[in-house]
């Protein structure tokens, strides 16, 4: 099974894809802030991270580029899932992220459903690379 690390202080935006994604097969970590974000990163190795840009303790970009500069961390491919416009999208393709999805521009559910698609992918992706 793979493992999902959800970083976003939102606790309703957390559970709705921590369960829509747990629906998907997918083992969940989930972390609150930044800090504890980076820290799970670390010690569990999740086979992807969706990542929100508004966090406390330790920004969304700040912790895209420590995940992208740590040889830890460095391999997962992290999908950013932010409520920012979609002109920060290729600085943060640039930055290492593997993926954007814009939180405002979806519904909830719908939102959920990109994600799982967009995790699968990406999962896909790099099992054909490895």
């Amino acid at each position: 099974m793979s493992t999902v690390l959800l970083i976003d202080d939102s606790k309703f935006l957390r559970r709705a894809n921590e369960l829509s994604l747990a629906r998907a097969g997918y083992g969940i970590i989930t972390a609150s802030d930044g800090e504890e974000g980076l820290r799970l990163a670390r010690e569990k190795k999740p086979d992807v991270i969706v990542l929100d840009m508004m966090l406390p303790k330790l920004g969304g970009a700040d912790l895209l580029q420590l995940i992208k500069g740590d040889p830890l961390t460095s391999k997962i491919p992290v999908i950013v899932l932010s409520s920012l416009s979609q002109k920060n999208e290729q600085k943060l393709m640039a930055a290492g992220a593997a993926a954007y999805l814009e939180k405002s521009s979806l519904a909830l559910e719908q939102q959920s459903s990109e994600l799982s698609k967009m995790i699968s992918k990406i999962l896909g992706s790099v099992r054909a690379t490895v």
